[in-house]
């Protein structure tokens, strides 16, 4: 059997990543988990949080958004909203849209789509601490 399964992380803007890995740790919804090849097939919503990926070696990390997961002994799909590898997220950014997020949360306008505000900061704010883990 080999060491290492396909990993497809898929938004709606296309494919993200798909090559072989070792490990996989996601953050689902009732908790982080990890995959190895030839895992139990399952199928779970994932949180706001960060995706670390193991290959040849290598731990890459990523800021993912809410979606799904399907795990398959040799093959593992993620479909999420956003997925950005660390080294390619634009802190300062990042930083502007949490302040503005924050804003947003804070300002109790009758306007203001709290539910939405909320995600949007709680996003920003994974963007920042995975940036910052590389």
């Amino acid at each position: 059997m080999a060491d290492t399964f396909q990993l497809d992380i898929v938004t709606p803007d296309g494919l993200v990543f798909s090559e072989p890995i070792e490990h996989l740790r996601a953050p689902g919804v009732e908790g982080s988990f990890g995959v190895l090849v030839g895992h139990t097939p399952f199928m779970t919503p994932l949180d706001v949080g960060e995706v670390d990926v193991t290959q040849s070696g290598k731990v890459r990390i990523l800021a993912t958004s809410g979606g799904f997961v399907e795990v398959n002994p040799d093959r593992t799909v993620i479909l999420v909203q956003t997925a950005e590898f660390a080294e390619d997220i634009d802190i300062e950014r990042a930083e502007e849209a949490r302040k503005r997020a924050a804003e947003r949360v804070q300002s109790k306008q009758p306007d203001t789509d709290l539910d939405r505000a909320e995600g949007a900061l709680m996003r920003s704010i994974n963007r920042i601490r995975v940036a910052k883990r590389i």
